[in-house]
């Protein structure tokens, strides 16, 4: 395989499957940044590490086009926000994906419907720091926890009076309602 179609940044993906070649590296989490936007930073200061592994599948149907695929897998660790206690959490995600390439946009949408597989449309070069990120950031949880939170939640009753003083007393709707009932 050509130089070029080995270098991650620019990933010939065609010829990289048909070759049924094999890559695998690390990248460094702050040079993903959108990653990086919906993360904290850890609290000794070193954003980590993804390590990545992908290897290209190939093959050509009798009488049909060939289907090229590149299998993805991604590990790392980020701090998120616990939505319990706002503590930050450390959270692993994993990537193991199989993604099929089709030629064309219009293509990749129909197979995309109709197949459960992930589909995207061939591109000429393949970002795939860029993809990886992708597929690190769908692996988000929806809200992040601690299993157990390292603090016990504390309620401050005081606070919380002295913030409803402040708070004038709306009359009942229904009270209207009552007085109106007992003046029969």
């Amino acid at each position: 395989m050509k130089p070029a179609a080995a270098d991650p940044a620019r990933l010939d993906v065609a010829a990289f499957a048909k070759a049924q070649a094999a890559l695998d590296g690390r990248l460094r989490l702050a040079r993903l940044e959108r990653l990086g936007s919906a993360t904290l930073a850890p609290a000794d200061g070193e954003a980590g590490e993804v390590a990545w592994s992908v290897r290209g599948l190939w093959r050509q149907p009798t009488g049909g086009e060939p289907e090229i695929r590149l299998h993805l897998v991604a590990r790392a660790t980020v701090h998120l926000s616990c939505q319990r206690c706002l503590q930050p959490v450390a959270q692993e995600l994993e990537v193991d994906r199989t993604i099929r390439f089709v030629p064309g946009e219009e293509r990749a949408a129909q197979l995309d419907e109709e197949l459960e597989e992930d589909v995207l449309a061939l591109p000429r070069t393949l970002d795939l720091p860029a993809l990886i990120e992708d597929e690190l950031i769908l692996a988000l949880p929806i809200v992040p926890m601690h299993e157990a939170c390292p603090q016990p939640l504390s309620y401050d009753a005081d606070a919380a009076a002295e913030t409803d003083e402040g708070v004038e007393e709306r009359p009942n709707p229904f009270a209207a309602l009552a007085a109106l009932k007992t003046r029969r």
